[in-house]
């Protein structure tokens, strides 16, 4: 059986409430505890330390991707079952992509704003059909909700754009819905 690769994109600050960090551990240990690899941005601070310090406690698989100019400002975690280091964020975000089955979005800032829309934008373009969740954490998320569907309903968009995401609350509403699209 082939091991499933799941996409953390999340912040690489904490956040003001710590429930975001509760999120961020409890998803990374429930990756390791399903025997799934955690795919993430390679960072030692914020949530990305959270998620992958979680997984790593929980004896799961890890694998980080870095560009070089953020080694220091995201304290590259060298200590990763596979570490690459990239040369620029375009690079970083299509290495991570193309190494998950599923994404993950966690509370975060534009970075992970950046990566979520354009995983949603190639998945728009038929350049892959993998699950993209959204865990909206303590309602976190609801703006973006709102976004999307005023994007669809402004005509900016196909109505199958919301469709691409599902959106959950927890950590193990997320891997429910990642074993059902996986399986």
């Amino acid at each position: 059986m082939t091991v499933k690769s799941v996409c953390i994109y999340c912040g690489s600050r904490a956040g003001a409430m710590p429930a975001y960090a509760e999120a961020a551990r409890r998803m990374g240990a429930l990756l390791a505890e399903a025997g799934w690899r955690l795919v993430y941005g390679a960072g030692d601070v914020g949530l990305m330390g959270e998620v992958a310090r979680a997984a790593q406690a929980a004896g799961g698989q890890t694998f980080g991707v870095i560009p070089v100019h953020l080694l220091r400002r995201e304290v590259g975690k060298t200590d990763l079952s596979t570490f690459v280091v990239t040369e620029t964020m375009h690079e970083r975000k299509k290495v991570m992509i193309m190494n998950a089955d599923a994404v993950v979005v966690l509370p975060g800032g534009p970075g992970s704003l950046d990566e979520l829309f354009e995983a949603l934008t190639w998945r728009q373009l038929g350049l892959h059909d993998k699950p993209i969740l959204v865990m909206n954490v303590d309602g976190y998320w609801d703006p973006l909700r709102a976004l999307i569907e005023r994007t669809v309903d402004q005509g900016f968009a196909d109505a199958s754009l919301a469709d691409y995401l599902t959106w959950v609350d927890t950590p193990e509403t997320a891997m429910a819905a990642l074993r059902a699209a996986l399986s």
